[in-house]
């Protein structure tokens, strides 16, 4: 009786001692895999996920001007965020159509303001898929003003410039034009 008593004590003091240490385990994981990481949205890492506007933007080859303008007005986080947002996204070739100097001169840090009127005239708030899009149709975009939207020949096209490419991410969609829409 004594040995089982011993057996039985030995038994409860093993689980005990054993499921704490599994808790102090678990509680220790926990709070490593819980931590945000510093910065804002942009500096998610999900391997699983679509990628968002930037970090498509990011992937492409013809947006390195933009993604380099998107960084110099600060707008990296917001475009990162859940959205949706639909963006016009101009091609490197779309920004050598500027006069030379426009681009350098806009990424200066006094002419950030300006820079972020731009960029907010190619973000609308919502996603606009081409296949919904009407001849005529306008859209309040982000900063100055609304964008015209026109159809013909089966294209579509935004303030005269044509809608090459549609891209979906995971948190709106990108269109790919080959101007700067510049608000008026």
């Amino acid at each position: 009786m004594k040995n089982s008593i011993k057996t039985l004590l030995l038994a409860s003091l093993l689980i005990t001692f054993g499921c704490k240490q599994g808790e102090e385990t678990a509680s220790e994981s926990t709070s490593e895999t819980t931590e945000a990481p510093s910065g804002g949205q942009e500096n998610v890492v999900d391997a699983t996920s679509n990628p968002n506007i930037v970090q498509t933007a990011i992937g492409s080859k013809d947006h390195t001007t933009l993604v380099t303008a998107v960084k110099a007005a600060g707008l990296v986080t917001s475009l990162s965020n859940a959205g949706p947002f639909t963006v016009f996204a101009p091609t490197n070739a779309a920004f050598d159509k500027l006069p030379a100097g426009t681009v350098e001169g806009l990424l200066k840090p006094e002419k950030k303001g300006d820079l972020e009127n731009i960029l907010g005239y190619h973000t609308y708030v919502g996603s606009l898929k081409t296949e919904y899009m009407q001849d005529g149709q306008e859209f309040d975009m982000v900063f100055g003003g609304k964008v015209k939207i026109t159809k013909k020949d089966g294209k579509t096209f935004v303030n005269g410039s044509e809608i090459v490419a549609s891209i979906e991410t995971s948190n709106g969609i990108i269109h790919v034009i080959g101007d700067v829409l510049l608000p008026k």
